[in-house]
């Protein structure tokens, strides 16, 4: 009798051992299991410890480690690398060549270092040539570098551990050392209130944030944020996308903890740490807090179907219908590429001026996308934006949308393409948050793989927001799938082409059935898949 097991992505962590079971290559590998990656351990130090003190150290010998790293290449080869404790400048220039030399016919190979330099009970794991180690050998190969304020400041050779207000700049400076992302922890500050991380990487910067957890029980977090974080790359994530991830599983470790002797207990990984229940950690928007909470808590949004049309003659037709099932429409009015001057703007103004009560008699939201300076002096009460919308806005006219929101009650959609997008969505608290593209789709051009019903899934149960479902939707099949994953609203755009009041009924019956069978969904997936590669 045969079996078909998985070959799951491989990581490799070149670590220590922990004799108490908490940390080091036992945190590795419970991590490593949540995620459903092979682990490799790489055994680069022994300890003799328990939950309160580091009694031992002894490092292996750059030759032994050397054998073991080799005996991979051989027949294991890690899509991702992740190290800990190192225990010698001599191990981490070995690990370093080893890096250089898997690279040359696997450049794609991901390299995670956490700057493990000294325990949590307070016993020192590195020196000063191992500290020159780190600088001058791992971190120019590092994808991502995980450490917390204190090894940040070791590493850059400061001599007090800094407040959260310096770790933008901490995090520049280790990524002009070589770094290609930095996701510098705070979560061993335990005066805040918030465990407040930062992330600079190629995609995303800003402080990555949870409500802190109540716990004495922490052993082992730094092993298990980096391990994470190296099982997404080894998945296929982009570096910002692994960042989010890895934190999520971290909280959900940390709220699985418990003691085991006397100190600190180990945090727990274990699967479930990605579905529904869990809570997704906020991404700010570079200098911004990371969560960005001056906002109401959002209105109920009404679920159903969402057409967008781009002009007041389509918004208009559709308005106009009897018995119209539609629950929101948008204004996706394009500027021309020149750019839309003065008459532009006036006849965009003159657009929602005349859909807003013929949209408002027939109980329709009309969201106007983009454009929404405009769009507000027009009395718009709904605005969507995307993404790179809300990242070109300057800090003054970000608090200004702010303000309509809490003072005006003006209602704000933000669109994502990823994890990552995701986050920084949740962070705005907005009204809903659109996932796309669903299905594949030649409406706008753009580098995101599609997100699947899979993706969807998970984004419903995830999202602090109700979540739309976007992108390829052309029959009423898809609108009763993405309801049936969880979506709140699903939108029509080339599937409301030559709409008439019986199509739209039939569309209207898709949406329904979905809806009506989305409670028989079992537990979806921990992860989503990637949704742009992780090279991009």
């Amino acid at each position: 009798m045969t079996h078909d097991f998985p070959v799951r992505p491989r990581i490799a962590s070149v670590a220590g051992t922990d004799s108490g079971g908490g940390a080091g290559l036992s945190a590795d590998q419970r991590a490593a299991q949540a995620f459903g990656v092979h682990l490799c351990p790489v055994v680069a130090a022994v300890t003799a410890q328990h939950s309160q003190a580091v009694r031992h150290i002894k490092a292996l010998s750059p030759a032994l480690l050397q054998a073991q790293l080799d005996a991979l290449a051989e027949d294991l080869p890690p899509a991702a690398l992740k190290t800990g404790l190192l225990g010698s400048a001599a191990n981490a220039r070995a690990l370093a060549r080893w890096v250089d030399a898997q690279r040359r016919h696997q450049p794609d190979l991901a390299l995670v270092v956490d700057p493990v330099l000294r325990a949590s009970t307070g016993a020192p794991f590195a020196d000063a040539e191992l500290l020159a180690a780190y600088r001058d050998e791992l971190l120019p190969r590092a994808t991502l570098v995980t450490p917390n304020r204190r090894e940040a400041a070791a590493l850059l050779g400061q001599t007090d551990e800094a407040g959260p207000e310096a770790l933008p700049a901490q995090a520049a400076a280790l990524r002009a050392l070589g770094a290609q992302a930095v996701l510098l922890t705070g979560g061993d500050a335990q005066a805040e209130t918030q465990a407040l991380d930062w992330l600079d990487s190629p995609q995303a910067r800003g402080g990555l944030a949870h409500p802190r957890l109540a716990t004495p029980h922490s052993h082992g977090t730094g092993c298990t944020l980096a391990t994470a974080a190296a099982a997404a790359l080894a998945r296929g994530f982009p570096v910002a996308d692994a960042a989010v991830l890895a934190k999520l599983l971290t909280t959900h470790a940390l709220r699985q903890a418990g003691p085991q002797g006397a100190g600190a207990g180990p945090v727990w990984a274990t699967p479930g740490w990605g579905q529904a229940g869990a809570t997704l950690p906020t991404l700010g928007w570079d200098d911004l807090p990371a969560a960005v909470a001056e906002a109401p808590a959002p209105p109920t949004f009404a679920p159903g179907l969402y057409g967008i049309v781009d002009s007041a003659e389509a918004a208009l037709a559709l308005l106009r219908q009897p018995g119209l099932p539609l629950r929101h429409l948008q204004l996706r009015c394009k500027a021309p590429p020149t750019g839309a001057d003065a008459a532009w703007h006036a006849a965009l103004a003159d657009t929602i001026r005349r859909c807003l009560p013929v949209a408002e008699a027939a109980g329709v939201t009309l969201w106007v996308n983009d454009h929404w300076q405009t769009a507000l002096a027009a009395g718009a009460r709904a605005l969507h934006l995307g993404q790179e919308d809300w990242a070109a806005l300057s800090v003054p006219e970000r608090a200004q949308l702010q303000r309509a929101r809490r003072q005006d009650g003006v209602a704000l959609g933000l669109s994502s393409h990823s994890v990552w997008e995701l986050a920084r969505a949740a962070g705005l608290r907005p009204d809903y948050i659109a996932c796309g593209p669903v299905w594949p789709t030649t409406t706008k051009a753009m580098p995101w793989h599609p997100q699947g019903l899979d993706n969807l899934a998970w984004w419903a149960a995830l999202s602090p927001a109700p979540v739309v479902a976007i992108g390829g939707v052309l029959q009423p099949d898809q609108a009763r799938a993405a309801a049936a994953a969880g979506a709140s609203a699903v939108c029509l755009v080339r599937g409301l082409a030559g709409a008439t009041p019986t199509t739209l009924q039939t569309w209207q019956a898709a949406w329904t059935a979905g809806r009506a069978t989305e409670d028989d969904r079992s537990a979806g997936p921990d992860w989503p898949h990637p949704s742009l590669p992780r090279t991009a």
